[in-house]
C-alpha cells in the first residue's frame, strides 16, 4: 500500500515538473520598466534586484541597435536557445539543457534612457540550478563584449 502512494507521488510530481517546464511562465516581460520579480528559490539571476546571492551587473552600450544586434549574435553564440520573442527593447529566449531537457528564460531589457542592458535568467523547474544561471550570465556577457554584431 505505501509503495503505491509513494508511486502516485512520485508520478504526480514528475507530471507536475513536465508541466512546468513546458509552460511558458505568464510573469515573464517588462512593467514599468521592471522584469519580473526574483523567485524564493536560488535558480535565478536578475540586474534588477537587490539580492545579493542573485545580483548580476547590467550591462553597457552606447546603441540600441548596435547592442541589441551584439546581444542576439551573443545568444546564438552560446547556442541551445531559441529567441521566442524579440520586440523593440525586449528580447525573450528558452535555454534548454542538454541532458535532461529542462527549460531556462533569459530576459534581456534594453533600457536606452539609462544605456544598459538588463539581464534576467530563470530555470522553470527544481530548486537550485547548480549555478547555472549566473554561469550561463558571464558566459552572455564574454559572448556580447566579444562579438561585433
Amino acid at each position: 500500500m505505501i509503495s503505491k502512494i509513494i508511486t502516485t507521488l512520485a508520478l504526480v510530481l514528475i507530471g507536475y515538473m513536465f508541466y512546468k517546464n513546458n509552460s511558458m511562465p505568464s510573469y515573464l516581460g517588462v512593467d514599468g520598466g521592471q522584469l519580473a520579480r526574483m523567485p524564493s528559490t536560488p535558480n535565478a539571476v536578475s540586474s534588477q534586484t537587490k539580492i545579493p546571492e542573485k545580483q548580476v551587473q547590467p550591462i553597457a552600450f552606447d546603441d540600441l541597435a548596435t547592442a541589441k544586434a551584439r546581444a542576439l549574435a551573443a545568444l546564438k553564440t552560446l547556442g541551445r536557445n531559441e529567441v521566442v520573442t524579440d520586440s523593440g527593447d525586449y528580447v525573450h529566449a528558452v535555454f534548454t539543457t542538454p541532458l535532461m531537457r529542462f527549460h531556462d528564460d533569459v530576459e534581456l531589457y534594453f533600457d536606452a534612457d539609462n544605456g544598459v542592458m538588463h539581464y534576467r535568467s530563470q530555470s522553470r523547474t527544481g530548486y537550485s540550478d547548480a549555478g547555472v544561471n549566473r554561469a550561463r550570465y558571464d558566459e552572455f556577457v564574454q559572448a556580447f563584449r566579444q562579438t561585433n554584431g
